[in-house]
C-alpha cells in the first residue's frame, strides 16, 4: 500500500472516529456534518468526499457488513453447508466479543442512538436487505450440495434461503442486543444466544440437505 493510500485511510478513520464521539455524545440528528468537520480537523467538503450521506459516518463498516454473510458462502470448505459457515462465524464472533455484536462496554449507547434517529433506523433496515440480496446471489452462484433429487438452487429459491439464513443471523444479533440493553451480562448472554444458534441453524442446515422430497402444497395432493 502506498503513502497515498495510507493517508487517505487515516483521514478516513480519523472522520469516523469523531463523528461517532459526537454522535454517542450529543445523538445524530442533533449533529451536524460540519460539526464533524471541525472535530476532526478537515473541511466539510473533505468529510463528504469520504462519506457521501451523513448516515454513512455512522455506518462507517457498511460495506464490509453488508458482504460478511456472502464472504462466508463464497469462502466456505467445498461441501460444507452454507447455514453451518454462517452459524459457525456467528458462534466464533461471540466467543471473541466481537465488537458489532455488542458485548463490549459502550454497546448500549451506541444502539440507544440508533433506536433515537428514524435516519439510522432506515439505515440499518436498507443494509440488512442488502447483505440478504447479497447472500442470495453467493448462494446461486455458490449452492448447497443436496442429496435430494436436484443439485444447487435458483436464484428465486436461493432469495428464500438467504431470508431464512440471514434473518436467523439478524435474530441472533438482534437477542444479544435485547439481552445486553436489558442489563444481562455479556457472558450470560453470549452463552444462551450461543445455545438457541445451535439448534436454529441446524434445523436451516437438515432442510437444506434434507433427503425426502418436497411435502405437497396444501390443496394440491398427489394423484
Amino acid at each position: 500500500m502506498g503513502l497515498r493510500e495510507i493517508k487517505k485511510r487515516q483521514t478516513r478513520t480519523a472522520i469516523a472516529d469523531a463523528a461517532l464521539a459526537l454522535f454517542l455524545e450529543h445523538g445524530f440528528d442533533q449533529v451536524t456534518v460540519a460539526e464533524v468537520a471541525r472535530q476532526a480537523g478537515v473541511s466539510t467538503n473533505t468529510v463528504f468526499n469520504y462519506f457521501p450521506a451523513k448516515e454513512d459516518l455512522f455506518f462507517d463498516r457498511q460495506a464490509e457488513v453488508e458482504g460478511h454473510l456472502a464472504a462466508l458462502v463464497r469462502d466456505r470448505a467445498p461441501g460444507a453447508c452454507p447455514a453451518e459457515a454462517v452459524r459457525d462465524d456467528l458462534l466464533a464472533a461471540l466467543r471473541r466479543d466481537e465488537p458489532t455484536l455488542g458485548l463490549r462496554p459502550g454497546a448500549p449507547r451506541f444502539w440507544q442512538v440508533i433506536g433515537d434517529s428514524p435516519a439510522l433506523r432506515a439505515r440499518e433496515r436498507e443494509i440488512g436487505e442488502r447483505a440478504e440480496a447479497a447472500l442470495a446471489t453467493a448462494l446461486a452462484e455458490h449452492p448447497p450440495r443436496s442429496t435430494g433429487a436436484s443439485d444447487g438452487v435458483g436464484l428465486p429459491m436461493a432469495a428464500l434461503v438467504a431470508g431464512a439464513v440471514a434473518g436467523t443471523y439478524r435474530a441472533a444479533v438482534r437477542e444479544v442486543r435485547r439481552r445486553i440493553m436489558s442489563g444481562e451480562s455479556p457472558q450470560v448472554a453470549r452463552d444462551a444466544v450461543a445455545s438457541a444458534a445451535l439448534p436454529a441453524f441446524g434445523l436451516l442446515c437438515s432442510g437444506l440437505h434434507a433427503t425426502a422430497s418436497p411435502e405437497q402444497p396444501p390443496g394440491d395432493p398427489e394423484q
